[in-house]
């Protein structure tokens, strides 16, 4: 558990700096946040440790940002509206969050009921395209809602298209969702999306690198996508454009080697072209049509196996070895009698014979003054 000092170091140090920056976070594993935060406070950092030029502009920066920094009113906020602060070490935390090593985030704000790290043992990320097409959010509403279905959490983005149609889509079946903010949880960006901010603050779960208040920063929108990764055993991107941040967050699943899922779009559809580069050029890259090729991707290895599709079973696949073969010897048009069958199928008369009766029965084959002819269902492939 991390000890008040350091909360409140870790606090402010999400006020001041960038999210995930690596100089900030060697100082704090150096020497912990509360003795990071005094070393921008004087601008002396620990003797052992060294910088770069830009380093020291940045260091420069934060003790210029710390002198408007009020943590207390953002602590003042999160009192109001329910909002905790989970750091490294807290029983909430996500240990899946340490693989992003210099990158990790110095603490997260949440806002919703949810246990973060208990939701994350079994999630995964879902992500796409902002202008997504009716395709595209159909296809991620129902893989949310059937991975929900399955109790795993849905991550994604908060934002308009693929993410809040995943998020949406969750929720549909009841299930457990995370929106990963660029902004303070406080701030329902975009506003389109205030209404299923409002029911995930109420049932699900709403996190951020920044302070409450915090407008978003265009910037920090990459930034987050290595917490929707981090978060997750695989990530998903359904749709993705040539320049989609989802194919960033591709990278880090990538990077921080988890499974990384495509859903396939119409070659023509230029909300798919992203998509369809990584099937195309990334070896890492699985193509899943469905939720559970995905939990195959992500679940127990040999226990979460996903159902091969299989051909439809048809009448005359129940037929037995020499029935099926009488059948085959008909005609496709015309009628045949009784002795051409045989010849045809290699049988003795009195076994065609009687197969007749059962083709006939089952509505296979019709009599006619010419002899016995296939119906017309029989004609049909799907008979």
């Amino acid at each position: 558990m991390t000890g008040d000092d350091e909360r409140a170091a870790r606090a402010a140090l999400c006020g001041i700096a960038e999210p995930g920056d690596t100089f900030l976070n060697q100082i704090i594993d150096h020497v912990g946040a509360s003795a990071a935060l005094e070393a921008i406070r004087t601008g002396r950092l620990p003797a052992d440790l060294t910088a770069t030029e830009g380093e020291i502009r940045r260091l420069e920066h934060w003790r210029i940002r710390l002198r408007a920094n009020a943590p207390e009113e953002d602590m003042a906020v999160c009192q109001e509206m329910g909002i905790r602060l989970v750091c490294p070490g807290d029983p909430e935390w996500p240990t899946t969050l340490d693989d992003l090593q210099a990158a990790r985030p110095y603490a997260l704000w949440l806002r919703g009921p949810a246990d973060l790290r208990h939701h994350c043992l079994r999630s995964v990320a879902m992500v796409g395209s902002r202008a997504a097409s009716g395709y595209g959010l159909r296809v991620a509403a129902e893989m949310a809602s059937e991975l929900s279905e399955r109790d795993w959490t849905v991550v994604s983005g908060g934002a308009l298209g693929i993410d809040a149609a995943a998020h949406r889509g969750a929720l549909a079946a009841d299930g457990m969702t995370v929106a990963v903010f660029a902004n303070g949880v406080d701030v329902p960006y975009p506003g389109g999306n205030d209404g299923l901010f409002a029911e995930m603050a109420r049932r699900a779960l709403l996190i951020s690198e920044s302070p409450p208040g915090t407008p978003p920063h265009r910037l920090r929108f990459l930034v987050r996508n290595r917490v929707i990764a981090a978060l997750s055993r695989g990530t998903v991107i359904v749709e993705a454009e040539q320049r989609s941040g989802a194919l960033n967050t591709a990278a880090w699943a990538r990077k921080l080697g988890r499974s990384l899922m495509v859903v396939p779009g119409q070659v023509d559809s230029r909300s798919s072209a992203g998509c369809l580069r990584l099937l195309r050029e990334d070896p890492d890259s699985t193509l899943v049509t469905c939720s559970d090729e995905v939990i195959e991707m992500v679940g127990r290895i040999g226990a979460d196996l996903a159902q091969r599709p299989s051909a439809p079973v048809l009448p005359r696949d129940r037929l037995d070895r020499l029935t099926r073969g009488v059948l085959e010897a008909f005609p496709a048009r015309g009628a045949a009698g009784p002795a051409q069958l045989a010849a045809k199928a290699g049988m003795d008369l009195p076994t065609v014979n009687g197969k007749l009766g059962l083709l006939s029965a089952g509505g296979f084959i019709e009599r006619t003054p010419e002899g016995w002819r296939l119906t017309r269902a029989a004609k049909s492939r799907d008979y």
